[in-house]
């Protein structure tokens, strides 16, 4: 059989072909602009220069310590500088970065640093007392390496290596690779998933460059953007954001917490352009006391997730400043893969109907090859009515690779050349989807996602509980809440405080339930807890 002439003498080689990785950025900013400033964080500015010399440094340090291609390297940190660095520090070293929810209780973080079998945990000084008692249930303790931000104001705790010390051992020259494959992992991210144990989700240096250029091609960033770290970084490393600034060489602004003055400050100083967050940044920033507040001269891009704003935030926003964009995602998906493009003529319509459009999910992000809904069982596409519910599936090359040592659950989410996302919505006419419900009963408070089965195995520890089931309750504040039904013991007696009280002692606090409801449970002929009705319940109280 006879070849084409191109697929004669035009072979992938060294020369033409080298794996996409997101390292590169920092790189290439430290050459074009080594004095941008890179770094804004109270007090400190640090160029691209000084940042890409110590990731370097970083990097050189943990080889040092004999860290090596696929081992995990946590980080329990803040949105600090060394967050930042070790986006770049601990791939540079072939390893993988395992950023963890500092919310997390300590029997969590100890659960995730023993499936991802962490060799260094690189903590904050202020989450010292979790991760002592976290060290408690680990099997195999890691190296623990302490950062002590000065503008926290906590000194070190545990008495270990510290962040400075190690790092300024590392080379700022040290000749890092890239990955030997794109395909290579880069980052280990938990989620709650639907039970009690969370599930990593493994992404892989392709996935992590292309979201990352996807967020600068979607928001519009680019060398003058300066991004203010309202997002955690934990949270889909930061929906990719910590590469995404290097690539368009802007100006990290770091946040230790989200707090409405600091917030204000840094769009008046450091005139910042593009901010991420959950609707209770918002919030934060509309119910602001007038001393915290500061006027701004810019138009702030603010980029929201999980439960679309209601028509009063939206409005309430643009007077303060903020142009608002609605995107969707999840963790297995690198985080934003979905973005509500809006359309010039939406902006002639009137206030309700421009509200209805700014609910929708959106459409594809380019890094994501296909976005559509589906009906799950015969993989059929829904017609595209705005009517006809089907489960939302995505491919492309900012699907995870899976999920660690969970093959089963990896196979399930994969199934069909698809990615389940188990969330169930419907697909306009033009294209545009919007979600309807959650499958996995998933809650999502503050932005964070809390499995209601955990919630449900607390409960049902109290000797006076039954039953329980636990939905999301609407929230103005938190966008949702966890609300529980409870079915108590015959005889048996407990208050709403009381539970509360009690599951606070097993949970972490975000994920306590804010709403105890005694009644009896609705179930199915097959003796099935119709959560269905338990969330209309929640929505009318």
């Amino acid at each position: 059989m006879n070849r084409s002439p191109y697929e004669t003498g035009l072979d992938r080689r060294e020369a033409n072909f080298q794996p996409l990785s997101p390292l590169s950025f920092l790189s290439r900013a430290a050459l074009v602009n080594p004095d941008k400033t890179a770094i804004i964080h109270g007090a400190l500015r640090r160029s691209y220069a000084e940042f890409y010399a110590r990731a370097r440094q970083l990097g050189s340090a943990l080889a040092a310590k004999g860290i090596r291609k696929n081992d995990t390297v946590a980080a329990l940190l803040l949105n600090t500088p060394a967050m930042l660095e070790a986006h770049y520090g601990v791939p540079m070293a072939g390893a993988v970065l395992n950023a963890l929810n500092t919310r997390l209780d300590p029997a969590t973080v100890a659960f995730i640093l023993n499936h991802g079998e962490a060799k260094v945990l690189i903590f904050d000084s202020e989450l010292a007392p979790v991760v002592s008692k976290a060290l408690e249930s680990v099997r195999t303790p890691p190296l623990l390496i302490e950062y002590a931000d000065p503008e926290s104001g906590v000194a070190p705790a545990l008495g270990v290596a510290d962040y400075e010390e190690f790092i300024a051992a590392g080379d700022p020259e040290f000749a890092w690779s890239p990955p030997d494959d794109e395909w290579d992992a880069i980052a280990l991210n938990y989620t709650s998933g639907t039970t009690g144990d969370p599930k990593g989700v493994v992404y892989h240096h392709r996935g992590a460059a292309l979201l990352a250029t996807g967020n600068a091609l979607h928001t519009g960033m680019n060398a003058d953007s300066v991004y203010l770290w309202t997002l955690p970084m934990f949270h889909c490393n930061g929906w990719c954001f910590p590469w995404t600034v290097s690539a368009v060489m802007g100006t990290h602004v770091c946040l230790r917490a989200v707090r409405a003055a600091p917030i204000f400050d840094a769009l008046a100083d450091h005139g910042v352009t593009h901010l991420c967050g959950a609707p209770i940044v918002m919030q934060t920033l509309l119910n602001a006391p007038a001393a915290s507040k500061r006027d701004f001269s810019q138009r702030a891009a603010f980029l929201t997730a999980a439960a679309p704003p209601p028509e009063t935030v939206l409005a309430a926003m643009g007077d303060a400043g903020f142009e608002v964009t609605h995107l969707y995602g999840l963790t297995e998906c690198y985080g934003p893969s979905v973005i509500n493009e809006w359309k010039p003529e939406w902006s002639a319509l009137a206030a309700d109907e421009q509200a209805a459009k700014k609910a929708r999910q959106g459409v594809r992000y380019l890094a994501l090859d296909d976005l559509a809904v589906m009906d799950p069982e015969s993989m059929a596409a829904t017609p595209a009515d705005g009517e006809t519910i089907g489960e939302v599936m995505m491919r492309g090359n900012v699907v995870m690779k899976g999920y660690l040592k969970n093959e089963p659950a990896t196979e399930a989410a994969l199934k069909g050349g698809w990615f389940h996302t188990g969330d169930l919505g419907v697909l306009h006419p033009d294209g545009y989807i919007q979600l309807k419900d959650r499958a996995k009963d998933i809650i999502i408070s503050g932005g964070e996602n809390i499995s209601s089965i955990e919630i449900e195995d607390a409960l049902f520890r109290h000797p006076a509980v039954a039953a329980c089931a636990v939905v999301a309750r609407p929230d103005e504040k938190w966008g949702e809440t966890p609300c529980a039904f409870v079915e108590l013991k015959p005889g048996a007696t407990a208050t709403e405080a009381e539970l509360i009280a009690f599951a606070r002692e097993r949970l972490a606090g975000f994920k306590t339930p804010k709403t105890v409801v005694f009644q009896d449970l609705p179930k199915t002929s097959t003796g099935k807890v119709q959560k269905f009705e338990l969330r209309r319940l929640a929505r009318a109280l």
